[in-house]
């Protein structure tokens, strides 16, 4: 399956795989025979449910994490949006390749295989203050990218970006899908002081005043930035293959959010692995209807409160799976 034009795209959006109702009514009864009290394993027992439905298996393990990172570059950075210049990009990039980045050693930790796609690093977007971000071509072959790049083997997926400036575009796909004020979505990002914090507002103003009142995958085109579209892609081809989500940091939800706004329900194969420390993103998985996992106050990206997110629904579903139950372990039910 694929896809040559956003509005075949959308039409794969548009007839998405639900999740199975057979695996989740099983394991919603195995949970109700689990050696515990009912509910006694709060937001896991509802992990392992959801975890179980879209996989179609009432008993399911994680087995095949994959984490995937995509890099892109902005040509607004050229409005002083960033603390730091673009060329970082690609020398984070190749930290990434050499194993030195934090999301490697999270994806470690997790028992998660970790790819990077750097994506034209040396054509940056254009500046949507002036022109749209991407052109519709681009915007699919960034798609593509990324609904490339899911593994058919994999159980469980998070994928993150690496982009200087990407906060921005962020900032104003939120801004353009939701609405509000652009400084109720708009942070400080990689540490901008108030100025910075100002210009970066104004920014964030002016691209949604000019191109913000569009479909969610046209804003996706005109605000974002090839890695955004890559997430957007690798999300949508989880829901193809099943595969559940953790989403992670406010870059990667305002991507997924394009899902969203285009057709209600498109993430429903997705939770939020953190609540991050950039200001709009609470904001954001409010409007989602998520509930994050975690809040340990990070604002890295690339992938990493997500990543870090793995092994809480890795011991989620070995609870299910794996405990006995009251027959099995010969333990009263009271």
């Amino acid at each position: 399956m694929g896809f040559t034009s956003l509005s075949a795209f959308n039409a794969i959006l548009a007839d998405l795989p639900d999740a199975d109702q057979d695996a989740l009514l099983g394991a919603q009864a195995r949970n109700a025979t689990l050696t515990k009290p009912a509910g006694s394993l709060g937001r896991l027992e509802e992990i392992a449910m959801w975890y179980a439905s879209w996989r179609g298996d009432a008993r399911p393990d994680v087995n095949a994490p994959q984490v995937i990172i995509f890099a892109g570059n902005h040509g607004v950075t050229a409005q002083g949006v960033s603390a730091f210049p673009p060329e970082v990009t690609v020398q984070m990039v190749a930290n990434f390749e050499q194993g030195g980045a934090s999301i490697n050693q999270l994806s470690k930790n997790a028992g998660a295989a970790m790819s990077v796609h750097a994506i034209e690093l040396d054509r940056p977007t254009e500046d949507f203050t002036t022109a749209p971000a991407m052109s519709e071509e681009d915007c699919v072959a960034a798609l593509l990218i990324g609904w490339n790049a899911v593994s058919e083997t994999s159980d469980l997926l998070v994928v993150g970006e690496m982009g200087i400036g990407n906060t921005t575009p962020a900032a104003a796909i939120a801004n353009a899908l939701f609405g509000g004020a652009a400084a109720e979505w708009t942070g400080r990002g990689t540490g901008v002081d108030d100025a910075g914090l100002q210009i970066k507002t104004d920014v964030v103003a002016k691209g949604v005043a000019k191109f913000g009142a569009q479909d969610p995958l046209q804003v996706l085109a005109a605000l974002g930035g090839r890695e955004l579209a890559a997430m957007a892609g690798a999300i949508a081809r989880a829901r193809v293959l099943r595969i559940p989500v953790i989403l992670d940091g406010f870059i990667c939800c305002a991507a997924a959010a394009t899902l969203e706004k285009a057709h209600a329900g498109a993430l429903e194969h997705c939770i939020a692995g953190h609540v991050s420390a950039e200001s709009g993103h609470a904001r954001l998985l409010d409007a989602l209807g998520k509930q994050a996992l975690l809040d340990l106050g990070l604002r890295l990206g690339e992938g990493s409160g997500a990543a870090l997110a793995i092994p809480v629904v890795r011991a989620a579903v070995a609870c299910h799976s794996g405990m006995a139950s009251f027959a099995e372990a010969g333990v009263s039910e009271g």
